[in-house]
């Protein structure tokens, strides 16, 4: 019989209830001891789910196998960083920190403490994107929308580490080829950081790949489009809805694709626990999640550097 496993989230904001929520259903793999924020107000949560409210992170260490950290992208390095030198096998949810070497710091951590690192790039494990990874090859060109409305939760980051960094993690699975060149543009609206952008990327084995993302939109959109040498598939991951165009016998023919649909962040949360189980991963920490923050944070430097010229250009 698998050990059931001590559980704890940290950060029970917008994610963290859900992170709560699915922990809880899934009572035959794990424990939840309980929920923490520095917001006390927060209280009312864990005692809707009948758990133990805490305040400070560092009482639940030495005390649970596994965390789930939701809190601010700012906060994942202190509060990972104490987990993971304490043995707890750790979910952070995306990016995995706002600084490249942080992120390097963690993925050591893990390695020496042989504990499982995962990030919630939670698109790795929609159905549809699971279904349609079994079918992609020889890509050449990606067309990718990730849009949706302001609600002025992140206030620590720009779109591109919010939203586009999913596309860029899904993207780099892909294509298993180098980076030639990269152009990318991006606009401050309504928060200090960029709040649409757009990257055009070149890899070295011929393949394009077109990202935008935007919080600024009134209708939320999740899509990408991917074109192949003999078809065009194309991917709702909000519908978990799949669809293949292809020519045949001089024909142009329209497959749905068969999606057997559930929920990503479940199934996400659950392949994290089963690592544990399984002593799958141990000391083996999620390295394309740093490859994405990695490249992200090039892209938003990339809009920076943009912005800043266009400022010198006389009107």
């Amino acid at each position: 019989m698998e050990k059931v496993l001590k559980a704890a989230v940290v950060g029970i904001g917008h994610l963290g209830k859900e992170h709560a929520r699915i922990y809880k259903e899934l009572a035959e793999q794990c424990q939840l001891l309980g929920l923490c924020d520095i917001d006390f107000s927060k209280k009312v949560q864990a005692e809707a789910l009948g758990l133990p409210f805490f305040e400070d992170y560092k009482d639940l260490i030495g005390r649970v196998d596994a965390v789930s950290i939701a809190t601010p992208t700012s906060a994942h390095y202190s509060i990972a960083k104490e987990f993971l030198k304490a043995g707890a096998h750790t979910l952070i949810e995306k990016p995995i920190t706002l600084r490249l070497e942080e992120a390097e710091e963690l993925l050591e951590l893990a390695r020496l403490h042989r504990c499982v690192l995962q990030v919630g790039h939670v698109e790795r494990h929609n159905p549809g994107f699971k279904r349609i990874e079994e079918i992609v090859k020889n890509i050449r060109f990606f067309e990718i929308h990730r849009l949706g409305p302001f609600t002025g939760r992140i206030n620590d980051c720009g779109v591109v580490l919010d939203l586009m960094i999913h596309d860029l993690d899904i993207v780099l699975s892909l294509v298993k080829s180098e980076i030639a060149s990269f152009d990318a543009v991006g606009i401050n609206v309504l928060t200090p950081f960029e709040d649409i952008a757009n990257v055009r990327i070149k890899f070295k084995n011929g393949a394009v790949a077109d990202l935008t993302a935007s919080r600024l939109t009134f209708e939320k959109q999740r899509k990408i489009r991917i074109f192949q040498e003999d078809a065009y598939i194309s991917l709702d991951y909000e519908a978990q809805s799949a669809k293949i165009i292809r020519k045949e016998n001089g024909r142009i023919i329209q497959e749905v694709v068969n999606v057997e649909k559930a929920e990503p962040l479940k199934e996400e949360i659950r392949h994290f626990l089963s690592q544990i189980q399984n002593g799958k991963n141990f000391g083996c920490p999620d390295e394309a999640a740093r490859n994405a923050l990695r490249f992200a944070l090039d892209i938003v430097q990339a809009i920076q550097k943009n912005q800043s010229e266009a400022l010198k250009v006389p009107s």
